[in-house]
Order: structure tokens, then sequence, then C-alpha cells
């Protein structure tokens, strides 16, 4: 078993998989040409939902924190805010920037998202910034999260094959 047959018409491997009792399974649609196996599909399945259930066992759970500012937010407080930002970058977890205006605080906008530019400006180098600063009402938010380690995966390229021709393997 596990035997490549190689690249052969849709109707042959159809045959071949009736005659061991057997489905034929297509594994890469999206190849030229599709890559099909001929298995026991519900044993396929079975496997599938294993694979699936462990790997939502092992995923880790991505946690977003909040800090809050205001824009009088003086600057021990800032510089304490900042570290506490750090520390939850270092753990991993994504932070919500969170700046609200007050009563009189809303006519003058601008104070906030300074707050908020000299919190991005401190930690350009130590985060990702995911949302840009955006203000929905009386709140200015942002969300930042760990620096990213890899950047898109450059797409395979493709082999080209016959029309209604699939590459075919026996497991």
């Amino acid at each position: 078993m596990g035997n490549m047959l190689g690249v052969m018409a849709t109707r042959d491997a159809q045959r071949m998989a009736e005659e061991r009792g057997l489905d034929l399974v297509e594994i890469t649609p999206n190849a030229v040409p599709p890559v099909c196996k001929i298995m026991d599909y519900g044993k396929f399945k079975y496997e599938e939902s294993i694979k699936a259930k462990q790997a939502r066992k092992s995923q880790k759970v991505q946690k977003v924190k909040e800090i809050k500012f205001h824009p009088g937010t003086d600057t021990n407080d800032f510089d304490y805010k900042l570290k506490q930002i750090r520390g939850f970058i270092g753990e991993g977890c994504k932070v919500k920037l969170t700046l609200q205006y007050r009563g009189r605080e809303n006519a003058h906008r601008e104070l906030g998202e300074d707050v908020i530019n000299r919190v991005l400006e401190a930690l350009k180098d130590e985060c990702f910034v995911e949302q840009a600063p955006k203000t929905l009402g009386r709140v200015l938010g942002a969300l930042i999260g760990p620096p990213r380690k890899n950047g898109p995966k450059p797409a395979a390229p493709r082999e080209p094959g016959a029309p209604g021709a699939i590459r075919i393997s026996v497991s």
C-alpha cells in the first residue's frame, strides 16, 4: 500500500477503487492535476476528526489585555502603563489601548490622539500594530500585539497536467 500509481484518467481511477472495494478521495483539488487517493473514506474522516480534536486541544488561546488612558495621563502614570504593556506583550498577549474622553476633553481630541501616538512611538520596535487608532464615539482605541516572527509563505509552484487527468496513490 502507499504506492504512487501516477497520472491517469478519472474513470480508470474510479474503476480501480471499485474493484478494491474502496473510495476515490480527492486530497488536493487545487493542484494541477488534482491529487487523489484510493482509501476507505469513513476511516479517513474518522482520522481527520481525531486530528482536528488534537489541534483544538493544543492551540494557544490569544489573550487580550486592556490598558486605559485619559488625555491628562501624567508622566509617571504613562511610564507605569508602558511598563505594564511591555510585560503583557512579553507574555505573548495582545493589548487593547483605550482612551476615553470625559466632559470637555471631547473638545480637544488631539490631546488624546497625542497620548496614544506617544505609546505607539515608544513601543514601535517591541510590538506590531494590529489595529491603528480609531475613534468610536467617546473612545479612541488601538490594538497592538507581539511582533510577528514570520511573514506570509510563498505559494508552491504548480505542476502542469493534462485536463481530465488526476495524480493518484493507494493507501
